[in-house]
C-alpha cells in the first residue's frame, strides 16, 4: 500500500483581512523558521506509523481540515476513522523541506516504499498550531503519495529552503476549470502556497510554491495522469 495520503478555493477570514487596507512595510527577517523541526516531525511520523499502526499514525498527525488523496481527494479526519491499519505500514523518508518566511507553515517531500515492494514520492503540506503561550504542534493539511517508475534515489543530505522575508507575497488566487475539484491554501505571511487540482478524469496537479522576495515559484510541481480505462 502506497502512502496516500464539492472542495473550493478557501481563505481564512484573517487572510482576508491581511490583504486588506494599505501596503505592509517590508518584514525583518524572521529567525524562527526551522526546517529541522519538520524533519525531526516527519521521522516522528514514520515511526508511529511503524509502531502504532500506519492509519493510527495518520490520524495522530492529521489536521482538522486535513486533505488526502486516496486516491480520490478526501476529508482526512473523516477517511481515517473508517480505516483499519494494515499487517505492515509503508516506510518512507524526507528529502526535502521547504518553509514559509515566519516557520509556520512547510512542505516535505521524499520517498515511500510499501510492504508489497511498490514504492513512489511523497507531498505532506505541515501547519504549526499555537496557543497563545506560543506553544503548539505540527499537524499536515495535505498529503498525497504517488508511484514512480523507479524508486526515488535518497540525497547525501536533506535539502531545506526558506521563503524571503523580503516585501509581501500576494494572494494570487486561481480560478479553476468548470467541474475541476480545487484547493487553494497560503502561508499566514501568504510566503507559502499549495494547490491541487482534482479534474473529472481523475487527473490531478499539485503545487507548492515559495515567495523569493519578488515572485512565488514553484518548488513542487507535479501531475498525475487520469487512470486508464
Amino acid at each position: 500500500m502506497m502512502r496516500n495520503t464539492g472542495f473550493t478555493i478557501l481563505m481564512s477570514a484573517a487572510l482576508l483581512a491581511s490583504c486588506a487596507g494599505n501596503q505592509r512595510p517590508p518584514r525583518p527577517l524572521n529567525l524562527s523558521a526551522n526546517p529541522s523541526a519538520l524533519v525531526a516531525q516527519e521521522i516522528a511520523f514514520a515511526r508511529l506509523a511503524q509502531e502504532k499502526g500506519q492509519w493510527t499514525a495518520f490520524r495522530e498527525f492529521a489536521g482538522a481540515g486535513a486533505v488526502m488523496f486516496v486516491p480520490e481527494p478526501v476529508k482526512a479526519p473523516e477517511w481515517l476513522k473508517a480505516q483499519t491499519d494494515p499487517p505492515a505500514a509503508v516506510k518512507w523518508q524526507v528529502h526535502n523541506v521547504y518553509m514559509s518566511c515566519d516557520g509556520k507553515t512547510g512542505a516535505t517531500m521524499g520517498a515511500w516504499q510499501s510492504p508489497d515492494g511498490k514504492h513512489g514520492k511523497f507531498t505532506t503540506v505541515w501547519q504549526r498550531l499555537e496557543n497563545k503561550r506560543g506553544e503548539g504542534k505540527w499537524l499536515f493539511s495535505f498529503d498525497d503519495g504517488v508511484p514512480t517508475d523507479a524508486p526515488l534515489k535518497a540525497p547525501e543530505f536533506i535539502g531545506s529552503q526558506t521563503a524571503s522575508c523580503k516585501g509581501r507575497a500576494p494572494a494570487a488566487l486561481v480560478a479553476p476549470a468548470e467541474g475541476t475539484v480545487m484547493k487553494q491554501s497560503f502561508a499566514f505571511d501568504q510566503s507559502l502556497s499549495w494547490t491541487f487540482q482534482y479534474s473529472p478524469d481523475k487527473s490531478r496537479d499539485v503545487k507548492v510554491a515559495l515567495w523569493d522576495g519578488e515572485k512565488m515559484n514553484d518548488v513542487i510541481a507535479y501531475s498525475v495522469a487520469a487512470p486508464k480505462p
